[in-house]
């Protein structure tokens, strides 16, 4: 191997190659679908149907699968049945509970960013070759990639500043500053 430096995009240095093979297929599956439909078939139907299929596939595998085995991420909604209201829970793996593997991080990482642009560029050619109905679908695989990277995002600065928090917590700076505080206080 050429590339065996820490990080480097083979599949061959993942810790978890299969989830992250099957991530990538998933990935470029829908796009291929809908290329191939674009390019070489008139049956709208059916390429819609495979690939709304294709993308509720990755969908749920990369949040339920992909993100939790690849970086340590996941997220879900919840609805508060009192209120009526949602939001977002975000769910991180302990700081020293797995070990990250740079390779399989870069490879999830750029994956989910590069597909929502993607589509978008696909929004735009369906715009201007005037494919109206073509657009329908590129919408919806918008929204669901789009909503996956927010998620994913928010996610990853949620576990950033929980495990900041815990360190400064558990290395005794945040408690050792508090007490300090409280304490001159008590004596002024």
């Amino acid at each position: 191997m050429e590339n065996s430096q820490p990080g480097a995009l083979s599949w061959r240095l993942s810790a978890h190659p299969i989830t992250l093979l099957c991530f990538l297929a998933f990935r470029t599956s829908s796009l291929l679908t809908y290329l191939f439909g674009l390019l070489f078939t008139s049956n709208y139907v059916l390429i819609f149907i495979i690939t709304i299929l294709l993308l509720a596939a990755d969908f749920y595998y990369l949040k339920n699968i992909a993100g939790r085995r690849l970086v340590g991420l996941r997220w879900w909604n919840e609805v508060d049945t009192s209120s009526g209201e949602s939001h977002w829970v975000f769910e991180s793996a302990e700081e020293g509970s797995r070990v990250q593997n740079m390779t399989d991080k870069r490879f999830f990482w750029l994956a989910l960013y590069v597909q929502p642009v993607l589509w978008v560029a696909l929004a735009v050619v369906a715009i201007v070759k005037l494919h109206f109905i073509w657009l329908t679908l590129v919408v919806i695989a918008m929204v669901l990639t789009i909503t996956n990277t927010l998620a994913f995002s928010r996610c990853d600065k949620f576990s950033q500043a929980t495990n900041l928090a815990s360190n400064a917590i558990y290395s005794g700076g945040l408690a050792r500053n508090v007490a300090s505080g409280l304490v001159s206080r008590l004596f002024r």
